[in-house]
């Protein structure tokens, strides 16, 4: 057989070998079929407490009944449950042999002795809960499930493997089984291995990177090797999970590697610099080297220093998130006391803690601070404890110098310095000097590739090119939309009298304002309000000027975020009598209207939220200093700056827009109004020259890059990869041709469901086409295509345009689809305009059936022209859409619909077998529809039975009117909110069922029922 893509089976036979040949795990079996499989199996642990630790019955009779009644508590969620779990994995199990004993610590996990532990994995286990589920392979340590892995062959998505296990965590399913869970993964040989741990979304499983085991040529092996080596999995579990604030985070390679390379340097009493690019989990890298060193080190005391306030509240939030206590000390005096004394053992320090509300620390506040430091220090001062410092951003220039003064204070301390920047060459070999070697690195380009944070697209903008005259503004105009359609013009035009106006004036920032304005009118994620924009303005005053010009441009929902107080003491003394405000009075002005009464603590609370959790409610923030350094920085699409920047600001600046912020959000933009890289004027694209070449090239390589030469690279790719997926297609690739390949006949109902993910893969790639063609489709020439070219792929574009509209179509996938991609409409109408677009608009408030029902045969004029012409393929899309709406419906009436999917098979056979016309065809289909989305049209109900609950009990309880109406009742009294998934709630709606029926077979059957009507 081919190895390109094996099936499932063999896969999961391949690694069942990997882990008893190399990783050496006891083979516990296939438990398909297995009675009774827990996530904790009691024989295996008693044996280990036994035979491995030597401890007595009572002793571990004890801290079974601990660990079970802690592991089978359902009156908690997954995350408090798998959280005390976890405590009596990691610290232990507190029992007295007997009443009046002294406490013993029972260890369920030999930390100590990794070895020493049982390691075993079985495979198809077949977990009951409410919907029995079966994990394809899950790893046991002494008998308690640690991690589950779900495999799937390498023509699958790893995604469905993840899907599967957010599925089982559910209380529908096996959520209990994960109590104990610490490991979640899932894998194929085509994309290795994904892992996390329980409830956490899908966006956020990790791919680990290391070079070891670089001979295996399967990635998925290699993965499993370097992460479930029992070693490593035992650490990994033992020091690198965190319960954050209720999310329960595992660490990335970079961060393991960075605290145990950090590890090394501290038992040699060294100290050195971490650097890890901004986004790739700094702070909790801070965490786990801290809980280490004291966990190693008792004696041990962690200092750590930062000289933003914004990040001493971060660090500080951090460490309480994880339950750790830190001391925020007041003053540089306060400091000192601390350190005098024995407690507390974790300590955080603001430099120069009342220092400029801008945030800003000049070498005066530095010097301020170490003043006040060796003031407050009394004659017998000695640091008690074994200190070690934590330097935040030690790229600063003022670290040096604060370093030698706490190294006097300190001179046995250990210094550790952390950066989310590279050093700045002057700087460079001052910080080495000062806090010694790189201990670990993890760069821009390396995040990137791991997708930690995303990559960053430049363009510089000459504002000025187009104002020469009218007649220039109109060439603009045209250049900007020659790829929208008419109609995309004319609403864009709607808005055109107040730019045009705007882009006639001799105001620099006015014609700022309307460049940005027309981006948030045709850019994908500034259009649709699911991304947002900052831009940065050069002082308060110009922050101010570009809000009035927004506010009278039309553009309402943004604000200013800037260090500016706005209060009346901040224009004492500056009224002139003359008509003409003075720059602090015109700001003072602004900004009491955009406050409009609100305390300016209040407003800034309410901008930030609305701009993270409601882009479409607050689009735009117009900052000079704030958010664009430190931590915790909002999640942010464009950066327009429009002003003077260099070094670290800039670096920090351009890294606000390069978080992950949902699946649409490919990249993040830098629009420089201020050529700071010398492009325009050069007409060079090396990002190291002028803003960054006080930087070594090496340390900022892939920090940016063009974004016509990124959009071409992107839109060929797109290209490639719709294609590759659709070459299987048959000739002559027409629409029965599609329908088949990603669909499939309408005999064969179980292919539909076997073709989900190739449907799912041209809905994703179609969508990565377009949004790859949106990006270019204003500046294709300047790319570098040919007319000739540019034609050849805007058709392309709209031909697969065309496909996924009709697959989806005829597949009855429409309507699911619309929350998958949400501004696929705007892009299509504004760059591709496809006709069938435009026609199967008629879907967009309802499915295909419900059409149906509304118009009967007339529907079928809505859809598209490639369909509606064939016969056959107007019946297939019909009936494929129908009986997606049986399937979906099912559950809540099996014995109805059970007879309405008979009824659809005949009057498909009767169709195939041409016995009788097309219109009677049609006729029939809509009577179908009709009697599958609304039963109660059918007359052979009751008139009592007023309800889908009522009928659905009816129809499954052999037509009997009485009990139907009864059990109906006592469910309507009996339950309570939120009754579904607990378990209490639940069994007193089951009971009072029983108390109808009979049969425990009839109960479970009614009971599930029940569960999935909406109106109880």
């Amino acid at each position: 057989m081919s190895q390109f893509a094996q099936p499932e089976r063999q896969t999961q036979n391949r690694i069942v070998q990997l882990f008893q040949q190399q990783l050496s795990y006891r083979y516990l079996g296939n438990w398909q079929d297995r009675p009774n499989n827990s996530n904790i199996e009691t024989d295996i642990l008693t044996a280990f407490l036994c035979d491995k630790q030597g401890y007595s019955n009572s002793l571990i009779t004890k801290a079974l009944d601990e660990l079970n009644k802690v592991a089978g508590d359902q009156s908690k969620g997954l995350y408090d449950i798998n959280k005390e779990v976890y405590s009596l994995l990691r610290y232990g199990v507190k029992v007295k042999e007997e009443v009046g004993e002294n406490t013993q610590t029972l260890w369920l996990i030999n930390w100590e002795e990794p070895q020493e532990n049982d390691f075993g994995i079985a495979e198809e286990v077949t977990v009951k809960g409410e919907n029995t589920k079966r994990p394809d392979i899950v790893l046991y340590v002494n008998g308690i499930a640690l991690g589950v892995l779900e495999l799937k062959r390498s023509t699958i998505s790893v995604s469905q493997g993840i899907r599967q296990n957010l599925d089982n965590q559910k209380s529908i399913f096996i959520k209990s089984f994960f109590h104990t869970m610490q490991f979640v993964m899932a894998g194929n040989d085509t994309e290795g291995l994904r892992y996390a741990t329980i409830e956490t979304p899908e966006k956020y499983y990790l791919t680990w990177k290391e070079d070891s085991h670089s001979h295996i040529e399967k990635l998925l092996d290699r993965n499993l090797l370097q992460l479930c080596e029992k070693e490593r999995f035992l650490e990994l579990i033992h020091n690198f999970v965190v319960f954050d604030s209720g999310i329960k985070k595992l660490c990335r390679h970079n961060q393991y590697f960075g605290v145990k390379a950090s590890q090394t340097y501290i038992h040699r009493r060294e100290g050195g610099i971490i650097w890890h690019t901004q986004g790739s989990g700094k702070s909790l890298t801070m965490v786990w080297l801290t809980k280490w060193i004291r966990e190693y080190n008792s004696n041990a005391r962690v200092l750590i220093i930062t000289d933003r306030d914004e990040l001493d509240q971060q660090i500080k939030s951090v460490f309480l998130g994880v339950n750790e206590n830190i001391y925020r000390t007041t003053s540089g005096a306060d400091l000192i006391t601390q350190l005098n004394n024995t407690t507390p053992w974790l300590l955080c320090s603001l430099i120069h803690k009342f220092g400029r509300k801008d945030g800003k620390k000049t070498q005066a506040d530095y010097d301020n601070y170490i003043a006040e430091l060796k003031r407050s220090l009394p004659q017998d001062f000695q640091a008690k404890g074994d200190i070690y410092v934590f330097v935040d951003e030690c790229h600063r220039s003022q670290s040096d110098k604060l370093h030698k003064a706490m190294k006097k204070i300190l001179p046995n301390a250990l210094f550790i310095g952390f950066t989310g920047t590279p050093l700045l060459k002057k700087d460079k070999q001052t910080t080495i000097e000062v806090f010694g070697d790189y201990i670990h690195t993890y760069k821009f380009n390396e995040a990137v590739t791991d997708k930690v944070v995303l990559d960053l697209r430049y363009e510089a903008r000459n504002v000025d090119q187009y104002i020469t005259s009218p007649a220039k503004i109109d060439q603009w105009f045209e250049a900007k939309t020659r790829n929208l359609t008419e109609s995309a013009k004319t609403e864009l035009k709607k808005r055109w009298g107040t730019m045009q106006k705007v882009l006639s004036s001799k105001s620099r920032l006015e014609k700022i304002v309307a460049d940005i304005i027309l981006d948030f009118n045709t850019k994908d994620r500034l259009q649709n309000g699911r991304g947002n924009a900052m831009l940065v303005s050069s002082s308060i005053y110009e922050a101010c000027k570009y809000y009035e010009l927004f506010q009278n441009a039309g553009l309402t929902k943004c604000a200013i975020l800037t260090s500016y107080d706005a209060s009346p003491q901040s224009i004492k003394g500056e009224s002139t009598g003359e008509d003409e405000l003075t720059q602090k009075l015109k700001q003072y002005e602004i900004y009491q209207k955009m406050l409009n009464g609100k305390t300016l603590e209040k407003f800034e609370e309410e901008v930030k939220k609305k701009f993270i959790e409601s882009p479409a409610q607050m689009k735009l923030l117009i900052v000079v200093d704030k958010l664009l350094t430190g931590f915790d920085t909002p999640p942010t699409t464009y950066l327009y700056i429009d002003k003077s920047m260099r070094d670290h600001s800039l670096f920090q600046a351009v890294c606000r827009v390069n978080r992950l912020d949902g699946e649409d959000k490919e990249c993040g933009y830098i629009i420089d109004y201020k050529d700071l890289f010398k492009i325009l004027e050069k007409s060079v694209n090396d990002y190291t020259y002028e803003a960054f070449e006080d930087y070594e090239i090496d340390d900022v390589d892939g920090l940016l890059s063009d974004r016509l030469i990124k959009g071409r690279e992107r839109l060929e790719i797109a290209r490639e990869s719709i294609k590759a997926l659709c070459e299987p297609v048959e000739p002559p690739k027409d629409t029965d041709a599609y329908g088949r390949y990603f669909g499939g006949a309408n005999d064969e109902p179980d292919k539909l469901k076997d073709n989900q993910q190739k449907r799912l893969a041209l809905y994703k790639y179609t969508a990565v086409l377009i949004r790859a063609y949106a990006n270019l489709a204003n500046d294709m020439v300047e790319a570098g295509y040919t007319p000739a070219e540019i034609e050849i792929i805007k058709q392309e574009v709209k031909y697969y345009e065309q496909v996924r509209a009709e697959v989806k179509l005829r597949s009855g996938d429409y309507i699911d689809l619309k929350t998958y991609e949400p501004a696929m409409r705007h892009l299509i109408d504004s760059y591709i305009g496809a006709e069938e677009s435009e026609v199967i608009s008629a879907f967009d408030d309802m499915t295909l059936i419900q059409l149906i029902v509304d118009r009967g045969v007339d529907a079928v004029d809505a859809l598209p022209k490639s369909i509606k012409q064939n016969s056959t393929a107007v019946a297939e899309t019909i009936e494929n859409n129908l009986r997606k709406v049986i399937i979906d419906q099912q559950p809540t009436n099996p014995k109805y619909f059970d007879k309405m999917s008979t009824l659809l098979d005949e009057l498909i056979q009767v169709r195939k077998a041409a016995s009788q016309d097309y219109q009677a065809y049609l006729q029939k289909i809509v009577e179908l529809s009709k009697q599958v989305v609304q039963p109660s049209s059918s007359s052979q109900y009751p008139q009592s039975l007023n309800s889908r609950a009522k009928r659905a009990l009816y129809d499954n309880l052999n037509q009997d009117e009485v009990l139907a109406l009864a059990i109906d009742a006592a469910i309507r009294k009996t339950k309570k909110d939120g009754w579904r998934g607990n378990k209490i709630k639940e069994r007193e709606v089951k009971n009072v069922i029983k108390q109808h029926l009979d049969s425990s077979e009839d109960l479970e059957r009614i009971f599930e029922i029940v569960k999935s009507q909406s109106e109880y």
